[in-house]
This record gives C-alpha cells, sequence and structure tokens, in this order.
C-alpha cells in the first residue's frame, strides 16, 4: 500500500514556502537559490567541480544533478536526496519499491522508457497514479502521460534519479524487453527487414530490432561479460559473450536477421552502413543503472558477412582498488613496496585478456593524488578517469607511443603510464622517462616477469641502458573462481552450470637492484636471473595459483587452463629445452 511505500516527504521544504504559492496537489516551483549554490554549502562539491559539472551540463545538454552523477562526483541516491529538498518533492528510491501491475498495464513500456518514467502505485479510490520521474515539474511530460490514462485520472509525480529510474524499468517491465521475448516477436512479425524506420525517435524507438540490440548490450552487462561476439554462419547467427575469459553462446538468430542487426550497432556506433567490405570499428555508450557503460565495436568482413565483436567497458571503479581486486597479500605487498620507489619503470606482462589494464589502473589509483601529475598514452583509453591526463594514440596524424611519451616529457609528468611497449623507440622513451626521475608504469607482452628482460632486450635495448632503470615486473593471469556450488553434476543458477562465478588474479613479481642489474649488464641467461630471484624470495606465479587452489578459490583444472606449466615452472625449476 501507499504507506509502506519508502517515501520522504520533504517537510523543510514545505515548511520554506511562500504564502501564495503551488496550491494543494500541485507541483511547487523551485526556489529561486540555484542548485549548484545547494550543493556547495552541504560540501558536496567544491566550486572547481561545481565549474566542471556546469560545463558538462551545457556541452550534453543534460540537466546539473545529471551531470554531476555522470562525472561520478556524488553518488545518484545523495543527488536524489539533495534535488528533492531544492525542488521541494517527496523521492523515492524504486530499487526499494515494488511496482503495481495494476500501475504498470496502464503505461506502456516504450512509453515509459522513452520518457524516463515508471509508474508505481494506482489507487482507484482516489483516481490517482503515482509516477517516478527524474523532472516530477516537466510540465510536457506530464500532459502527455494524461491524454493515456483515463479522463479523471490525477498523476502524482515523485522525484527518482534517472539512472535508477532506467534500472527499475528494465526489473519491473523485465520480459517485456528479454531477449528470448523480443526474438519471438521478430519471429512472428516481418521486423526481420533491413529497412528501418528512423533510428532515432518515433516509431523506431519501439521497433523490435532497436530493442534486441539494446537488450543484448545490457544482459552482457548484468551478466558482466566481457566481450559481445556477434558471429554469422550460413544459416544462422551465434551470439556469445565472454565470460570470465571463456566464450559462451547464449542466443541463436535466423540468418535473415544478421542484416538488420548489424545495420542498427553500425548507426549506433557511426559507422558507414553502406560500407560492407572492410573493417570498421566504432564506440556505443548506455546508461544503465545510474552509470553510463562504453562498448568499443570492432567489425570484419568474414565469409557469410560481417562479424562484430563489442568489448564492454564497464567503469566500475569499485573494482580498480588495489586491495579489492583480490591479489594474495605477499604480491600486493611487494607491488606497494614497487610503488613507493620514487622513479623506475614498472612492468606487467601477460596475454590479452589477463587483466593487465586493470591491474595498471589500480596501480595508478592508490597513488593518485593532488600532489602528483599522473599522465597516461593509451591505445585506445578504455576507462576515462577523471584525476588522470590521458592521451590517446593517433597514428593517422602521427602520435603513436613513443611520440606521445616523448611529448608527455614536455608535461612535467611524475607518473607516466605507457599502455603498451612493443617496438625499441617505445622501450627506450620509456626507459629514457624512468632515468629522469620519473615513475613508469607500462605493459609488455612476454610469457613470464623475468622473461621481460630477455624480450625488451631481443627489441634491441642496450643491456646498460635497461640496467638501473627497471624497478619491477608483474606477470599476472586470471583464473576463474569456484561458485558456491563449487562445481556441482549441473552447477547452479548463479554460474550458469559452469561450476565457476567471477575471476581472481594470480601473479609473481620480481623487485630488481643492483645484483640484478649486474647480471643484465652482462647479458646473463634467464636461469641466472631466475637463480638469483628464487634466492631473494621470488615466488613464481604457479606457486601463487597452487596456493589458491589450496585456499578453494579455483581448482587445478583452472590453472592448467590458463598456465602452461612448461613456460611456468615452480619455484627455480627450470623450463626443459
Amino acid at each position: 500500500g501507499w504507506r509502506s511505500l519508502p517515501w520522504r516527504a520533504r517537510e523543510l521544504g514545505r515548511a520554506g514556502r511562500e504564502p501564495g504559492g503551488a496550491g494543494e496537489g500541485e507541483p511547487a516551483a523551485p526556489p529561486p537559490r540555484r542548485l549548484g549554490d545547494l550543493l556547495l554549502d552541504k560540501g558536496l562539491l567544491t566550486r572547481d567541480q561545481l565549474q566542471a559539472a556546469l560545463t558538462e551540463q551545457q556541452r550534453r545538454g543534460i540537466s546539473l544533478g545529471r551531470a554531476v552523477t555522470v562525472l561520478g562526483l556524488a553518488p545518484e541516491a545523495v543527488m536524489r536526496e539533495v534535488l528533492a529538498e531544492y525542488l521541494r518533492q517527496e523521492s523515492v528510491d524504486p530499487a526499494e519499491v515494488r511496482a503495481q501491475a495494476e500501475a504498470l498495464a496502464m503505461v506502456p513500456w516504450e512509453f515509459a522508457l522513452r520518457h524516463g518514467l515508471l509508474p508505481i502505485l494506482y489507487d482507484p479510490d482516489g483516481r490517482s497514479l503515482s509516477v517516478a520521474m527524474a523532472n516530477p515539474l516537466n510540465v510536457a511530460v506530464l500532459d502527455k502521460l494524461q491524454t493515456r490514462l483515463p479522463v479523471g485520472t490525477v498523476v502524482k509525480p515523485v522525484l527518482a534519479g534517472e539512472g535508477e529510474i532506467a534500472a527499475a524499468i528494465a526489473r519491473c517491465y523485465g520480459v517485456e524487453q528479454s531477449v528470448e521475448a523480443i526474438l519471438r516477436e521478430l519471429a512472428a512479425g516481418e521486423s526481420g527487414s533491413e529497412e528501418l524506420p528512423e533510428l532515432e525517435g518515433g516509431a523506431a524507438f519501439t521497433h523490435p530490432m532497436t530493442r534486441l540490440v539494446d537488450a543484448l548490450l545490457l544482459e552482457a552487462v548484468k551478466r558482466r561479460a566481457s566481450d559481445i561476439h556477434i558471429n554469422p554462419g550460413p544459416g544462422f547467427v551465434r551470439i556469445r559473450y565472454r565470460l570470465d575469459g571463456v566464450l559462451r553462446r547464449f542466443h541463436t538468430l535466423h540468418k535473415n536477421l544478421h542484416a538488420p542487426l548489424v545495420v542498427r550497432i553500425k548507426v549506433l556506433a557511426g559507422m558507414n552502413i553502406a560500407e560492407t567490405r572492410i573493417p570498421q570499428d566504432g564506440r556505443i555508450s548506455l546508461a544503465h543503472a545510474g552509470r553510463e557503460i562504453h562498448f568499443r565495436i570492432s567489425l570484419q568482413p568474414v565469409v557469410n558477412g560481417e562479424n562484430i565483436v563489442i568489448r564492454v567497458l564497464d567503469p566500475n571503479l569499485d573494482l580498480m582498488h588495489l586491495d579489492r581486486l583480490g591479489i594474495g597479500q605477499v604480491a600486493l605487498t611487494a607491488i606497494r613496496e614497487a610503488l613507493a620507489r620514487p622513479e623506475g619503470l614498472i612492468l606487467v606482462t601477460g596475454p590479452t585478456g589477463s587483466g593487465k589494464t586493470t591491474l595498471l589502473y589500480a596501480m595508478l589509483r592508490a597513488i593518485d593524488s593532488e600532489e602528483i601529475n599522473i599522465m597516461t598514452m593509451e591505445d585506445p583509453v578504455e576507462y576515462p578517469i577523471a584525476t588522470l591526463l590521458q592521451t590517446q594514440v593517433d597514428k593517422s596524424v602521427g602520435l603513436d607511443y613513443a611520440a606521445g611519451v616523448r611529448s608527455l616529457l614536455w608535461q612535467d609528468p611524475d607518473v607516466i603510464l605507457v599502455g603498451e611497449i612493443h617496438d625499441e623507440e617505445t622501450a627506450r622513451m620509456a626507459l629514457q622517462a624512468a632515468m629522469t626521475g620519473h615513475k613508469v608504469l607500462a605493459t609488455l607482452h612476454a610469457h613470464s616477469a623475468l622473461g621481460a628482460i630477455p624480450r625488451l632486450l631481443h627489441l634491441g635495448v642496450a643491456p646498460d641502458f635497461l640496467a638501473g632503470n627497471l624497478n619491477a615486473i608483474l606477470a599476472q593471469r586470471l583464473v576463474r573462481r569456484l561458485c558456491a556450488c563449487h562445481g556441482g553434476a549441473h552447477g547452479c543458477h548463479a554460474c550458469g552450470g559452469s561450476g565457476y562465478r567471477g575471476r581472481a588474479p594470480i601473479l609473481e613479481i620480481v623487485r630488481l637492484d643492483e645484483a640484478f642489474d649486474d647480471l643484465i649488464h652482462r647479458h646473463a641467461p634467464l636461469g641466472e636471473l631466475r637463480a638469483l630471484a628464487v634466492r631473494k624470495g621470488y615466488r613464481s606465479i604457479v606457486e601463487d595459483g597452487e596456493e589458491r587452489v589450496r585456499e578453494g578459490i579455483t581448482d587445478r583444472a583452472e590453472l592448467g587452463r590458463v598456465l602452461d606449466f612448461s613456460r611456468h615452472p615452480a619455484g627455480g625449476a627450470e623450463p626443459e629445452g
């Protein structure tokens, strides 16, 4: 019932109303005081942050409250409370509300999603419909809603966050936008045509193909997928998600749906819909649950059509704190000690998908402060972070890694992140930056931590240039965590029957000192480097993984899936050959 809803009346706001203000049941006009001043008075923003939010508001044509949450300056729940006080409106947290079926039936899903509102409660006695809205003073939307309701129905708007409403719509309407339901709708109608209506409004908003793409993106986010693969076959289309590093098929579409699906994705990503012969790439952004999620699109022509791979870039910053990554305590201590050194190159090695970028960002966050200047050179910038100065490689204008690092050195940086070292010039620039007193973090493709040294020498870096400038080298892999069902005969719903849910890092780290410099100077073989590391307490990535097996975090089979034991011997053992 009404009284059971977690609504908070804004008595403070109501007490301040002037005589002759809004009448009973009418939305109150916002006070003359500016919202920005209220945010400053409450200490939620500094003046610089407010100016940044105002700039974002003007640039994107959104509300100030939305700009604040998009920039990550305040949680949406906090902004909801502030806006409720500012607008003198009641507020509601849609996540805590179970919307009535009668209320949902009065407003179609398409209308609710298009206008950002959620019907919550219908009172038949008072003939009133309570609706959660990000802007309860939006008369135009209220008028449109009124025309859809039975004559005499009173609309009672209450305040909620824009992202909160979007998440609640997906939850409350549920099956209306599920992938399976939309596929059934496409199969039953003529919606598989490649000729879509105008895609940015009107009837196109309700078009099943439009909703199918949105549903696929949201489903991938909810399942915590890192990639979406849309693979065309001779008579069908496979849709697979990469979950915890492993591809799994979730949907199979008829081949007739492939062309319109590709067209819709191309439009969203800003690609050329008429071009089907060459690779293309683009980006898509989607608001979900109060945060903006980015998708990087890669399209490749193949025999049966155009193959699409979508990288999900969910900037969930809570996962980027070092102590939240699940790193073992021994390795975590060694990483913090390496970061405490004022200069030198820290390398992170590992194959694609081994969590190198996440680890690097976590390391940067661990040292980030107002007292230091952190700059990055990346290809591409996957996770924009407000406090970092990030630059993206653009080879079309001659801005490669080496040229980028060279230019960064003129920007008075304290810390530099180099997305990848893959040639001699970039390696030399990174080492030169380390030699001139900077702290440099970078990735390098190598099979192991110590294997990074011969790899750099193979790239052409002179031993005397390498020695003395290396701080630490890490090698990392990600293993799947055992689900709570412990991989029972058929798994469980949470893990999708796989027996695994989530991932944990396993890693090895080598801290370099003068003893290592001596070996590097004389181009010592890998065996000597490893023997020295073992004497200094080195623990291999295999040993770290075996400890995770003993702790019950993963199992031996998963360890064998991600590690080549012949290349990663335990302790001081040497690989054969």
